[in-house]
């Protein structure tokens, strides 16, 4: 059985690995996208830092005048703005991990006050017993 100085000692490493590892975990990290409109005459790249990085106009597309190219435009970075967002949706959630170390170190503390109250129930009951024989 562990005594309370070792398991304090353990309860310790476990904060201290947790901490280690919610500084070491990366946030999610943005993809390169590219959304098209216009049947493929317009496309758009949004680069992993999240600014528009290239624009690719068809010659063609230009003959349909401004308020139509500008739709489609609008159309296609706002595809490449979603495409980056499902890839960030699409990748594994990551877990808080700051909440979890805050509500780790709650409860191992909250589980070593309830230990050190019982084992003085304890030794306080053993002292009796042991008073009376």
């Amino acid at each position: 059985m562990l005594g309370e100085n070792a398991l304090e000692e353990q309860l310790a490493q476990a904060r201290a690995a947790l901490r280690d590892v919610s500084r070491t975990v990366a946030p999610q990290e943005r993809v390169e996208s590219v959304g098209e409109a216009a049947d493929g005459r317009v496309r758009v790249t949004v680069g992993s830092d999240g600014r528009v990085s290239a624009v690719d106009l068809d010659p063609r597309v230009l003959r349909e005048g401004s308020e139509q190219l500008a739709e489609e435009f609008r159309r296609a970075v706002n595809a490449a703005l979603d495409g980056q967002e499902e890839a960030v949706a699409a990748a594994e959630p990551m877990p808080d991990l700051a909440a979890m170390t805050a509500t780790v170190e709650r409860l191992q503390d909250q589980g070593l006050r309830q230990m050190r109250e019982i084992t003085l129930a304890v030794s306080e009951t053993m002292r009796k017993l042991h008073g009376r024989s």
